[in-house]
């Protein structure tokens, strides 16, 4: 699952108030070439959501996001969520993680919140609300403080700034819902601007590694 999300390294994150959304939006996703989605557990219809994907699109990484309590995460995961992400950290949502073999993505904001992941054996944490705490003058301090930790920036990451966060060496994907907004066209535009985006910089790595 890990592998599969710092392959792609743009994490898209969906927020269906309506089941009818689900298949044309996952499917401007597929065709723009981002076979994964981030569905979030704060709307009504959250957890049909994550069934009718997982159903639907099985070549899909469907993860349940903005998961907050244990109870939550296990609805998720009977629904098909194969990732957990939580906006902080949750003790209960590990556990059940935990006891799963699901990864989980707990979302931090203070060095603190970072020393509690890690004691919990969780080194790869969601870093929210990303603009607001400083984007990446604060990755750049974090880097020194938790050299061993690596993040999912989200919040106000859009397209013009997802190169500059792509480009932070502590950085494995960045999340957004950017893409989602307006029609199916237009995010199935977005998305193929943000993953030839995100491997023309995977490409400028490898030169800069050699």
């Amino acid at each position: 699952m890990l592998t599969f999300l710092k392959q792609y390294r743009i994490v898209p994150v969906a927020v269906f108030r309506d089941v009818e959304r689900v298949e044309p939006y996952l499917s401007a996703l597929e065709r723009g070439g981002l076979p994964l989605a981030e569905i979030t557990f704060r709307t009504d219809c959250a957890e049909e959501a994550i069934q009718i994907a997982s159903k639907r699109f099985t070549n899909f990484l469907i993860g349940a996001g903005t998961v907050i309590n244990g109870r939550q995460c296990e609805k998720a995961l009977r629904a098909g969520a194969k990732f957990i992400v939580s906006p902080g950290l949750s003790e209960e949502v590990a556990a059940v993680c935990a006891e799963a073999g699901i990864l989980y993505l707990p979302g931090s904001a203070t060095a603190t919140e970072m020393m509690r992941a890690l004691a919990l054996g969780l080194d790869h944490l969601k870093f929210f609300p990303a603009e607001a705490l400083g984007g990446l003058a604060m990755l750049r301090a974090l880097g020194a403080a938790f050299p061993q930790v690596e993040f999912l920036p989200t919040g106000g990451i859009g397209i013009s700034n997802l190169k500059e966060y792509l480009r932070r060496p502590n950085v494995f994907a960045c999340g957004g819902s950017w893409m989602f907004e307006g029609t199916p066209e237009e995010t199935e535009n977005k998305v193929r601007e943000a993953v030839a985006l995100a491997k023309e910089e995977e490409k400028n790595e490898s030169r800069h590694t050699r």
